[in-house]
């Protein structure tokens, strides 16, 4: 067992440092991972919380793609002057991500030799299990009030497993209690699409939007009895439908183990649905799991 878990142990480390090795470029010592291996050999590793990427050519000269911004604080694009220096190729609609750059030194290598394999750069959808629950006041419900009830729910999100991908879409199931004051209850099925526009390896910062819903909801109430004054009677009336209320929140993810923390503002307007003069409160806070 002991010999098993020492071989386990060896195989393992080998597969890390074959994957991701140590260079001294400058002044910097930098673990790097190897995304394309050929005529020049594509590096690359996010470090401070940003992407970082290198050309490694045959005679070992390591050269960093860059792009500066100037004084009028505009983006310079260096990468792309490197690029066509290093392969007379015209780099000009090659952007600095890490399918765009290893797509361009692919087809550089392919032309180098014709035995060079380009492996699948195609990104692939992954998903992501989320657990939530929050306080809303029902913002696109008559609240007169403004009274805040609890809501709980689930959600299953897709993404890219490109890490260059700032887009996602997401299924969600929530139900919203009600209360002796607020006897308003509803079960909504979202389907939505959010859009990262921080995205970090350790923070997601996103706007999203509920483009479709399908809602189940039930409100109850307390009138005079008409034939005894002095008694009350409870009316309850139930609705469900489709709708397309193009509904915007903003929310970030927060990676924490094999997971993210989840932060969520929903509902702070929506396209086609009135809001009822109370300001929005919609917040949430759960876990997403990697599946």
């Amino acid at each position: 067992m002991k010999k098993f878990i020492l071989l386990f142990s060896l195989l393992a480390y080998s597969s890390y440092t074959f994957a991701q090795q140590t260079y001294t470029i400058g002044n910097e010592t930098l673990e790097l991972k190897t995304e394309t291996e050929g005529s020049l050999d594509l590096l690359w590793n996010v470090i401070n919380e940003q992407y970082r990427y290198f050309i490694r050519t045959e005679d070992g000269k390591i050269t960093e793609l860059k792009n500066t911004k100037n004084s009028e604080n505009k983006y310079q694009e260096e990468y792309k002057t490197v690029l066509t220096d290093l392969t007379s190729i015209d780099a000009s609609k090659v952007n600095l991500t890490t399918y765009s750059l290893k797509s361009f030194i692919d087809e550089f290598n392919n032309t180098k030799d014709s035995n060079y394999v380009i492996t699948d750069s195609s990104s692939k959808l992954k998903f992501r299990l989320g657990l939530f629950g929050g306080l809303t006041n029902s913002p696109f419900n008559q609240n007169i009030n403004n009274e805040k009830t609890a809501f709980f729910g689930t959600e299953i999100e897709a993404v890219s497993d490109n890490l260059d991908s700032r887009h996602s879409g997401f299924l969600n199931v929530r139900h919203t209690t009600d209360n002796d004051d607020f006897q308003y209850s509803a079960t909504q099925i979202a389907l939505g699409y959010r859009f990262r526009f921080i995205n970090k390896n350790n923070i997601n910062i996103y706007a999203q939007t509920k483009f479709a819903t399908y809602t189940s909801a039930t409100i109850k109430t307390t009138i005079t009895n008409p034939e005894d004054a002095a008694s009350l009677i409870t009316i309850e009336n139930t609705s469900s439908g489709f709708d397309a209320p193009f509904i915007f929140g903003l929310g970030a993810d927060l990676r924490i183990g094999n997971g993210y923390l989840t932060l969520i503002y929903d509902s702070l307007f929506a396209v086609f649905i009135d809001n009822q003069d109370n300001f929005p409160v919609d917040f949430a806070i759960g876990y997403k799991f990697n599946l």
